[in-house]
């Protein structure tokens, strides 16, 4: 099943606004939003229809509350978050916290982008000397650890398809996988981590021979060289697109912006829509 995309015109209409508010809230990240090969904006009407519905409405004071709301997340709890991650019982703490933020906001998709922006936080405090290299490490393994802890707690049948979890090569970062997983366990996926570090040919190998119903591989804002990236989305995207598997290149490193097969998905708002419309037709080009 294919997702059902609007125009901006079209979103506009559904959300009684106009066509300025939908582009600056797509831009805001607000509205998961595609462009199709053309350069013309998309929206699946999933997210539109999420929008529309939320408390507040879908106007610009609508708009106003829920950034402030992911805003305050991360800028107004961003020192209690961080005490928390580097106590040495931060860890069940942070998955009681964690469990307290999905019941008050209703979706780990919601949770997950927001401690995206409290782990911004977390680096300001490590490159302005306020956290250790040490403290900054213990923090995210905390919280990697905390979230590890709720993922068990969403149990699926063994039925539940497979999404394979992978880092890019020489990319040791994980938390973006973490975050993840909670996401795709709410959904009705089965994560699956292939492990740290490894090589991209064994990962290739193993989509090959095993039951892997989707590959999600991310890079960290320390992946820089766009052709190595690039290289990457294309071996593996080679391998999903002979098995008719979903493709997706996330994190904040610099994957191709059109990728030969795959979606690029830069926040958890567009995973979620792409989920919840049956992800795109394999092969099909999508840019957020």
């Amino acid at each position: 099943m294919s997702i059902e995309l609007l125009t901006t015109r079209e979103a506009a209409r559904i959300l009684g606004v106009g066509t300025t508010s939908v582009k600056r809230w797509a831009d805001a990240g607000i509205l998961a939003c595609v462009k199709t090969p053309g350069g013309h904006r998309r929206y699946p009407r999933t997210a539109v229809e999420s929008l529309r519905d939320q408390p507040g409405g879908p106007g610009d004071a609508g708009l106003t509350a829920a950034a402030a709301s992911t805003g305050a997340f991360a800028a107004a709890s961003a020192t209690e978050w961080i005490e928390l991650l580097t106590d040495d019982d931060g860890e069940a703490r942070a998955a009681e916290r964690l469990l307290i933020e999905r019941h008050r906001r209703g979706s780990w998709f919601v949770v997950a982008d927001a401690l995206g922006l409290v782990l911004v936080e977390l680096g300001r405090g490590w490159a302005r000397g306020a956290l250790s290299v040490i403290d900054e490490h213990l923090a995210s393994e905390r919280l990697a650890r905390a979230l590890a802890r709720c993922s068990e707690d969403l149990p699926l049948p063994k039925t539940a398809p497979c999404c394979l979890l992978v880092t890019a090569e020489r990319d040791d970062h994980t938390l973006g996988l973490a975050l993840l997983e909670p996401c795709l366990r709410e959904a009705g996926w089965r994560p699956k981590f292939s492990g740290r570090g490894t090589p991209l040919n064994f990962v290739c190998e193993f989509v090959a021979t095993e039951r892997v119903d989707m590959v999600a591989i991310s890079a960290s804002s320390g992946s820089r060289d766009a052709s190595a990236l690039a290289d990457q989305a294309a071996r593996i995207g080679e391998v999903c697109a002979r098995l008719g598997i979903p493709l997706l290149l996330g994190g904040h490193g610099l994957w191709p912006d059109e990728p030969e097969y795959g979606h690029r998905v830069r926040s958890f708002a567009e995973l979620r829509a792409l989920l919840d419309g049956g992800l795109a037709r394999a092969g099909e080009h999508v840019e957020h």
